[in-house]
């Protein structure tokens, strides 16, 4: 087999393959063998069929189209092998000179033309430098949480008087649009708490001075159902009013609601979770900036057909997993958001080119560094992964396993390495000047990980979540 490699651009390259007749020998084979197995010739068994037999009663023609089909995609992984190109999805196969040569020992000739990876330099990483916000736990931080802790073990009782902020009210709804109640524009035994923001825009102050069995009606853009983005009349009925009672703050609580004996106590424990949650909240936020100024740094061509399809499949899954759910279609999200298609259209493009452009590059850096993956990291990631997807490792494995994914998490993980890579090498300082050092090694009092790498994968991971996999 002959083959050479044309450049057309950057990001796509054409091949011009010449196989000889004799090395479609195992092709044709393969095509009778197959052909045998397919068909009935009276006076032979199946499978015993003479190629001669064949060829008389189905055309020698149909023999070598078999064999052809089964000898492209083998010649053409040969030729890119030989050619040492990094393809990215699959090739429009050309001027297939074959069929008819072939019937006379000629032979097979085809052109493929095909996506390569762009190439990328990479620059020094010791030049990057970003800045991220300091940890900082204050004691309304502790407070604050001390709170969100009471709240959870509160409990309600029915008052008679109005609703006023922070009660829990029990309302009916209806929702006219247009003058016309919709099949979905009803709603009974809706608990609400007053200044949550849950519910409706507007609801807070119409149900603000209700007592129970007092109603009113507001103006407001409905949120959900067949009828989100319109305006609408809604009507508003309070069948109760609840107060909420929260426990003291005090040793007894800390004793009902955790480990500890005393308040004290809870408020320390308080402010190290605190404190581990911002460190990775920095982290993280030192990866995404990291990730931003090290892509500023880059200049790629994007390949023509990806950046279509990694569009295409960022607006599918938007409209059918996201919007369908909620009940909403492309055109009322847009109304909600108060964008148009065209700002939608370029947004979706700046997406999908930050997700192709950051798996280029980190892949990019994996192949210099030589950067692998163990068992136990991809175990890890799996865990985590598992985690946010409310799975159990076991279910997620399991899908992971059945969808042939296993490639896709490992590189997940490898790119998530790449970027911690180049977040040790750059200098990142907070608001304060003091410079942060991000060891992925180091692990608190309790024997947990720091978060710095599982940020960085995290990191890497939405960023190209989406893309599609070369």
């Amino acid at each position: 087999m002959k083959s050479a490699v044309e450049t057309l651009n950057p990001t796509r390259v054409r091949l011009t393959v010449e196989v000889p007749f004799e090395e479609l020998k195992p092709s044709l084979d393969a095509a009778y063998k197959k052909i045998n197995q397919q068909v009935t010739v009276p006076g032979f068994r199946k499978g015993k069929i003479p190629s001669k037999v064949i060829d008389q009663r189905f055309g020698r023609a149909a023999v070598l189209e078999e064999a052809v089909n089964d000898a492209l995609p083998r010649f053409y992984t040969q030729a890119v092998d030989e050619g040492k190109i990094e393809v990215l999805g699959q090739p429009d196969i050309t001027d297939i000179e074959g069929v008819e040569k072939i019937a006379d020992g000629g032979d097979l000739k085809f052109t493929a033309e095909v996506d390569i990876r762009p190439e990328i330099t990479l620059p020094d990483f010791a030049e990057i430098e970003v800045e991220v916000d300091p940890i900082v736990v204050e004691d309304a931080d502790i407070d604050k949480s001390l709170e969100q802790l009471r709240e959870r073990f509160s409990s309600v009782k029915d008052v008679e008087r109005a609703a006023a902020a922070g009660d829990i009210v029990v309302v009916d709804l209806e929702a006219k649009v247009d003058g016309e109640v919709p099949e979905d524009g009803t709603a009974s035994g809706v608990s609400y708490e007053i200044g949550s923001g849950r519910l409706l825009d507007g609801i807070d102050e119409a149900v603000t001075g209700l007592s129970a069995g007092e109603s009113k009606t507001f103006e407001t853009e409905l949120k959900g159902g067949t009828q989100a983005g319109k305006s609408s009349e809604v009507t508003v009925t309070v069948t109760a009013v609840q107060e909420k009672e929260l426990p003291a703050l005090d040793d007894e609580f800390a004793q009902l609601a955790s480990e500890f004996d005393t308040l004290d106590e809870l408020r320390a424990d308080s402010r190290k979770r605190l404190e581990r949650m911002k460190e990775f909240d920095q982290a993280t936020q030192a990866q995404e900036r990291v990730l931003d100024a090290l892509l500023a740094k880059i200049e790629i061509e994007y390949p023509a057909k990806l950046l279509k399809d990694e569009i295409e499949t960022r607006r599918h899954n938007l409209e059918h997993h996201q919007l369908e759910p909620a009940g909403l279609t492309l055109e009322t999200y847009l109304a909600s958001q108060d964008k148009s298609v065209e700002d939608f259209e370029k947004e979706t493009e700046e997406q999908a080119k930050k997700g192709i452009k950051t798996q280029f590059v980190l892949d990019e850096i994996v192949g210099k560094e030589e950067i692998g993956v163990d068992q136990q990291e991809l175990t890890d990631h799996l865990i985590r992964r598992a985690a946010g997807s409310g799975m159990t490792p076991d279910q997620f494995a399991q899908q992971i396993v059945q969808g042939n994914q296993v490639p896709l998490l490992v590189g997940e993980v490898a790119r998530g390495k790449a970027l911690a890579a180049v977040v040790e090498a750059a200098t990142v300082k907070d608001t304060n000047g003091e410079v942060i050092d991000f060891d992925e090694d180091e692990t608190d009092e309790s024997g947990e990980t720091v978060a710095a790498e599982a940020a960085a994968e995290e990191t890497a991971a939405d960023e190209a979540a989406e893309t599609t996999e070369a």
